[in-house]
This record gives structure tokens, sequence and C-alpha cells, in this order.
């Protein structure tokens, strides 16, 4: 059997998202910026779009900027603040994805920001209201910005995105949000949650790789980061990737149409899981909050201590289940998960996250617990 639990690395495309990109690709293959029929029903297929992502987080579509994914949206929100609005502080957490953290810090190694990272973070890695409050007075006087995800993309904790704008809002900051894992699995009601920008990556919810948006709210005024056309009415250069925006669409569309259903379904594998592992694995911990404060498509697991702990996820390949160590966009790296390292998570246990999707099954969640039974009594 081959199970494939790394959905929040990346999710299969729909068969209704592969139809609709190949319906597009065989129709509307034109330029949008062309004036002809062909041009004119590239372009009205984009808009179409772009009106329907706006109306599911109820803002505008002139709010909603196309791009090529999370890190182009998320280094365009930040970069482009830093430029254009005078940004000099910006408050984050040591437990942001990578494409967040990594350009803060290169911001602030340049001298082009002050960088200030939250320190009490809670047992998941929650953010403390009190201590963004605390560090918001003590640089009110600076041009400020925030920059904290909604949902951990390795632990799953959901921050309360609302309470954290409405704190930016009583203190002037800009406030940026990488909601990369919480896009079409949760409604977000942008005329209720005060925040700035938002971004969204196709590829975690059945839809295409290179393909995502930014949303930016009406009040901010900045210039594009790509520069080279008029596209995106003047906020980013370079032909619309018209079969990504269309599959983008399908897989939100599907997503939204049955939130509910399968909400329900996927966190009934979640909690068989965490069944399973409690009863038949001695030893177990989890690092996802089991409660109701984490996605419910993500369960970050400890394992006890072993002398396979550098190929657990390799033995766990070999028997045909894909999980990861933590975020899959650090593949490769030998320094393990920042963000378990940030927590302090014990360095002797193998931690891996499991994330699933409507695709998944009891069957591949039983199957996985016989191996990892099989894989501590063959090595114990």
């Amino acid at each position: 059997m081959k199970v494939y639990l790394d959905n929040a690395a990346t999710t299969p495309l729909a068969p209704e998202v592969i139809q609709e990109m190949f319906s597009v690709m065989q129709e509307k293959f034109g330029n949008p910026s062309s004036i002809h029929s062909y041009g004119r029903e590239a372009r009205s297929l984009i808009e179409q779009g772009r009106k329907y992502i706006a109306g599911l987080f109820n803002v505008t579509p002139g709010e909603i900027f196309f791009t090529s994914g999370a890190t182009e949206a998320n280094n365009m929100a930040i970069r482009c603040s830093v430029r254009d609005l005078g940004i000099r502080c910006v408050i984050s957490s040591p437990i942001e994805h990578h494409a967040v953290e990594h350009t803060l810090q290169e911001l602030s190694q340049h001298g082009k920001i002050k960088l200030v990272l939250l320190k009490n973070a809670g047992e998941f890695g929650e953010v403390d209201l009190t201590e963004l409050e605390a560090l918001l007075e003590a640089h009110k006087n600076e041009k400020l910005m925030v920059s904290l995800m909604h949902a951990n993309n390795e632990l799953g904790t959901i921050n309360p995105i609302k309470e954290i704008g409405e704190l930016c809002q009583k203190y002037h900051a800009v406030y940026h949000a990488d909601t990369v894992q919480s896009v079409a699995h949760y409604d977000l009601d942008l005329k209720e949650i005060p925040v700035d920008f938002i971004t969204c990556s196709a590829h975690k919810f059945h839809g295409p790789k290179g393909v995502g948006f930014l949303y930016i709210n009406n009040r901010i005024k900045i210039n594009p980061m790509l520069t080279g056309g008029s596209q995106e009415r003047n906020m980013r250069g370079g032909t619309e990737n018209i079969y990504g925006i269309a599959g983008m669409v399908k897989a939100l569309q599907l997503s939204y149409n049955n939130l509910e259903k399968e909400r329900q379904y996927i966190t009934s594998l979640r909690q068989h899981m965490i069944d399973k592992l409690k009863s038949e694995m001695p030893g177990v911990e989890f690092y996802s909050d089991l409660d109701h404060n984490s996605l419910y498509t993500v369960l970050s697991v400890s394992f006890p201590p072993c002398d396979f702990a550098e190929m657990f996820l390799f033995t766990l390949d070999i028997n045909g289940i894909a999980a990861s160590s933590g975020s899959a966009c650090s593949s490769g790296s030998s320094t393990g998960s920042h963000v378990l390292i940030a927590l302090g998570k014990n360095g002797d246990r193998p931690a891996v996250r499991f994330s699933f999707s409507r695709y998944n099954t009891r069957e591949e969640i039983d199957y996985t617990i016989e191996k990892l039974k099989e894989m501590y009594m063959v090595k114990a």
C-alpha cells in the first residue's frame, strides 16, 4: 500500500481541477493583454476568478492580486511595505515559514528594518497576545509591521488572527498574515478581520503548483515588486498564468462548496490516528494541540527515542508512507526543524508531521500505525 500523509507540503491535483485546466489549455490560450477575442476570453476568465475569490473573503476584486504562489506573495507584502510604506520595525515570531523568516532576516541584516521576535510562545507555539501588545506599545513611535502566520505549517497551531489584527489596528501597525495553511480550510471574512495582507498558494488545497494570490487591503498603497508590464492593474509585471488561475479557482470552489463535510471527515481521520497512536504506541507524545486550537489537517507526533531516528522518515518511505519531519521547504536541511528548535523540543525524539486530505482513508491510517509498530518492534 502507498499512503500519502504529507498534504501540508503539497496536495494531489483534484480530478476536477485537471479537467478544468485541460479545458482552458485547449480553449483559452490567448494572451490576456491582447485586445482581440482570444485575449478577451482569457481576460474574462481571470477576472471572473478574481471576482469569485473576492467574494469568498468578502473583499473587492481590486484587492486580489495573482502571484506565482505564497512565497512571492509573502515577499511582495513585506518587501514592498518596507520600501513604500516606510516600515522600520517588524514584529514577528521565530516559527514563521522560511518564506517570511528568511525575508525578514535578510532585510534586518541589511539594515532595512529592526526585527523584533516574540519570545513567550505557548506550548504549541501560539502567540502570546499580552507580549505582542507590550512590543507594540514599546515600538509605537516607529513605523510598524506585524507579520504572524494564521496557522503554523509544522505544528498546526492556529493563532487568533482577528485579535492580532485588532491589536495592530490599535497601534496603527500594518498586519501581514501568512494564511497558506488556512485558506480553503477555514472561512476568512476579511471585513471582520482587520488585516492588510493575506497570502495563498493553490497547491495546498488540490490546486496546481506555481499559482497563488496576495490580498492587499485597499487602504494600503504599495508599488509592484515585479516590473515589466501593466498586468494585475500595474501591480505585477508578467503574463498571467491563466491555466493555474483557472485551476486554483476550481480547487477553491470544490473546497468551499464542501467545507463542513470535508472538515468533519478529515477531523475524524486525524482523531482516529490520535486514538490509535495513544492506544498502540507507548511513549508517543504530540506537538500539536489535540483540543481545538489546531488545524484539523495536521498532526505533529513525537515518537520515543530510538537508534534509527535519522532513518525514521526513510523507513516510513520504504513502507510506502509519505510524511514529513517538518516543513517540506526545508527538505535536505541538516539543521532540523527551526520551529521545534525554537520551542525547545527534545531533539532525541523523532518528530513526524502527518497531514491529511479528503483523499485519505481510515485504512491508510491503520496501515501506517501497523508499520510504525513494526519499526519499533524490529529495531527495539
